[in-house]
């Protein structure tokens, strides 16, 4: 037997009529709310709803309404989601990395994790085939964003020039050296060289370092023309292209203070 309000509501024709107005989370205070019943109550109406395939729960005590086109999913995309999940638990965050790198259009390679940048420390995300990975980036309420559309709202992401110094600065979770380069190549032409001059602020020197090379190895050196001024006059020490190889014998590129301990190659 299905869980009712007093009204004779069911927790099915509930969430119905959530859908029906643009609503596709709540929380299970909202549902207990809504139906009148007891937690106990509410908790049950929502498993069985959730073992039909109706709902998804990719939080504790957070739902989301699982339309029919995504039931194979079983979840609701994750940038569907994620801003309403954020609101509710109360954290700035942004779309960063390959993500980010889509909604700018470098899609040479859809990614299969959505990343998502925050303050602090917080568990991935597997709620049906969708998994949300979670990094935290220091400085993040400095790092630029702007909003993009999604059929459920608005979804704030990493400008290209903050993308493109994310990229570099977590290239391990971004696919590696040649993924970033790529990448990059796809990213230049949106990245305002004076903007990517002032995220740099925003991260360690050596990130920039490393973006300022990688932009001339793709044919960008122009939108690294300020960036350069950045690295001049903040870089105080060289570093490597790639921190956790050696950089024994490896050519040093005086323009970025960079010791080029690894070979770079573009896919594009």
């Amino acid at each position: 037997m299905k869980s009712k309000s007093p009204a004779g509501l069911p927790a099915r024709s509930h969430i119905d009529g959530l859908a029906a107005v643009g609503r596709y989370t709540f929380t299970s205070a909202d549902a207990r709310q809504a139906l009148k019943v007891s937690p106990a109550a509410t908790k049950l109406a929502l498993l069985r709803l959730s073992k039909e395939g109706l709902l998804a729960s990719p939080a504790r005590g957070f739902y989301v309404i699982v339309p029919h086109e995504y039931r194979s999913l079983g979840c609701l995309p994750a940038d569907q989601f994620i801003p309403a999940l954020m609101q509710k638990v109360g954290l700035r965050y942004y779309v960063g990395l390959l993500s980010a790198a889509q909604y700018h259009g470098a899609a040479h390679q859809r990614p299969q994790v959505f990343q998502v940048m925050l303050e602090k420390p917080r568990r991935s995300i597997h709620c049906g085939q969708v998994r949300v990975d979670f990094f935290v980036r220091k400085r993040l309420r400095d790092v630029p964003s702007q909003s993009f559309n999604t059929p459920r709202g608005a979804i704030v992401v990493s400008t290209p020039e903050a993308t493109a110094l994310d990229l570099v600065g977590y290239q391990d979770r971004a696919g590696g050296l040649d993924q970033v380069a790529t990448l990059l190549s796809e990213l230049a032409e949106p990245i305002d060289p004076k903007k990517l001059a002032s995220v740099a602020a925003t991260a360690p020197v050596p990130w920039s370092q490393r973006l300022g090379y990688l932009l001339s190895q793709v044919g960008a050196s122009d939108k690294a023309a300020e960036l350069k001024d950045h690295v001049r006059k903040t870089a105080r020490e060289t570093t490597t292209l790639l921190p956790s190889v050696s950089s024994e014998n490896a050519p040093l590129d005086a323009e970025w203070k960079l010791v080029v301990n690894s070979k770079v190659q573009s896919e594009l």
